[in-house]
């Protein structure tokens, strides 16, 4: 069966909505979907394979405590089984060029939103989490189903269910990806029978003693059911503070965003939407959101050249302090309900003209951080002083051509090109096909994703292998943002989602083989080993 296919199967009998009403600042102790289910209605769950009801979203129950060491050096760093701590806690965690978010509330309940990038398979993730004594997820959140986003779920789930205290629910924003990251993660909610819900706006999730709510995405979906712009986006809220988490977002989710909520997206902190792109952070959601910090998550050298330069003038503009996972490395932030405290790995400039004077921290880096600043809500925050370092970055800006990284499977270091525009990645590579493989040949393929935001046309684009077997694509092959397309080695009919090589044989070796994409101007690239 076409994974494709697989996938979308997979989601057919696992996501089902349910959700929860509630509007931003209001808290709530169950999920609901527009009712009240406590009071007996029902609402179906998306589970391992099967379509289930409840009378309302079980609250999972928090087994873990957490602590602070002395909170005016250090973050809330590691949990225990003491009383509840009475603030809120979030880690935005050095993963590179990716995702992952950890948050602590006042009972000590954790939500962890979104886990990193595919190809360290979760393991940065799993050991800061491992680090900080974390024996309990009470809520994962899929922002969307990029692997920068979900690549250690299944990892991150496996290890939970099988050697800790357990996933509580899983809340996603139910739109697939045909990659093996996200068949993976479907794959092991369904071995360990995890709650899995649809999350859409208007939702809450349960986060005892902090306000959560879902304010994207909206029904219909935004832009087509383009992933990053239908992210799950949230806002946190304890007392005066505020938090703003939305996804990989850009100009249509944040556009969506501001005409939605309007003043009621102000926040003390904001997550900065899609890696600090320059679709992204636009100005109409910087003034509605109107932040007193920003925190972007990204590379030090991101092959997408994040955070681009118009997000961070954008943010100069507003004279907005900016923390960058990369050069400030784990980022942990604090609430009372009244200040948030900003502690850090490495001191580094916040200012975003010269982000990007500081020196890289190496994600992963078990380094404790070190309190560097307090922001109390209106007051603005101390500047943390530039690095003295005489070292340079160099800027990747939008218009230059730089070396993006596909979500490719089956091994090999990943390797890709383009510009942020139109990016073509491989997201699967199939050699082994089922059975007897000149039988089967249309089991061989491989699968790209144009990981831009705009159209790509592949028209006169070449494929071929180590051993020169070339495929050219024909005429008006356009593959949209975030779309795929499959090359099967066999023989069909070709779509605008399957193309055929008309191959006799096999073409891609089962032990190993290089992959060569060279476009309609002779220009490699991609050049990848598997």
């Amino acid at each position: 069966m076409n994974r494709r296919t697989l996938v979308v199967l997979l989601l057919g009998v696992l996501v089902v909505l349910a959700g929860c009403a509630g509007a931003p600042g209001e808290n709530q102790s169950t999920a609901t979907a527009g009712t009240d289910l406590t009071a007996g209605s029902t609402q179906t769950e998306r589970t391992a394979g099967t379509a289930a009801t409840q009378s309302g979203m079980q609250t999972p129950t928090a087994t873990a405590a957490s602590s602070n060491e002395d909170s005016t050096t250090t973050a809330a760093a590691t949990q225990s089984n003491t009383s509840p701590k009475e603030t809120l806690d979030i880690h935005y965690i050095n993963v590179g060029q990716g995702d992952a978010t950890l948050i602590i509330g006042p009972t000590n309940e954790t939500m962890l939103i979104d886990t990193g990038d595919y190809r360290d398979d979760g393991e940065i993730v799993l050991d800061y989490l491992r680090q900080h004594g974390i024996d309990r997820i009470d809520y994962l959140v899929t922002s969307h189903a990029d692997a920068d986003h979900i690549g250690g779920h299944e990892a991150v789930i496996n290890y939970y269910e099988t050697q800790a205290n357990g996933i509580g629910a899983v809340y996603d924003p139910g739109l697939a990806s045909s990659s093996q990251t996200y068949q993976e993660y479907l794959d092991v909610v369904e071995d360990h029978d995890v709650q899995l819900y649809e999350t859409r706006t208007g939702d809450s999730i349960p986060f005892e003693g902090v306000s959560t709510n879902v304010l994207a995405p909206p029904e219909p979906y935004l832009d087509s059911e383009q992933r990053n712009e239908n992210s799950v986006v949230l806002q946190l809220t304890l007392g005066q503070t505020g938090f703003m988490l939305p996804g990989d977002v850009e100009e249509d989710g944040e556009g969506y965003l501001v005409d939605e909520y309007g003043g009621d997206l102000q926040s003390t902190i904001l997550k900065s939407a899609h890696h600090g792109s320059a679709g992204s952070n636009t100005g109409p959601f910087l003034d509605a959101v109107q932040p007193q910090v920003a925190v972007i998550s990204s590379a030090y050298d991101s092959q997408y050249g994040h955070p681009a330069e118009e997000a961070l003038e954008r943010l100069a503009d507003r004279d907005i302090a900016t923390y960058w996972t990369a050069t400030h490395g784990n980022i942990v932030m604090s609430s009372d309900g009244e200040a948030v405290s900003i502690a850090t790995q490495q001191t580094a400039p916040t200012n975003p003209d010269s982000i990007r004077d500081g020196e890289p921290v190496e994600p992963g880096s078990d380094t404790p951080v070190e309190q560097r600043t307090t922001v109390t809500v209106g007051a603005e925050p101390t500047q943390t002083p530039a690095s003295t370092s005489t070292s340079t970055v160099t800027q990747t800006s939008p218009e230059t051509e730089s070396t993006p990284t596909p979500t490719i499977t089956d091994g090999g270091e990943p390797t890709e090109t383009s510009s942020t525009a139109g990016s073509l990645g491989i997201t699967e590579v199939h050699a082994d096909a089922e059975g007897d493989e000149s039988d089967n040949l249309n089991d061989e393929y491989i699968i790209f994703e144009n990981t831009g935001s705009e159209d790509l046309d592949l028209s006169g684009w070449t494929v071929a292998d180590a051993a020169d077997h070339e495929y050219t694509i024909p005429s008006n092959t356009v593959l949209g943002a975030d779309e795929t397309i499959t090359l099967h080695t066999g023989e069909g009919t070709n779509t605008d989602t399957d193309l055929y090589w008309g191959s006799g044989s096999a073409i891609w070796n089962n032990g190993g083989d290089t992959i060569f994409v060279t476009n309609d101007q002779g220009k490699r690239v991609i050049e990848e080993e598997y």
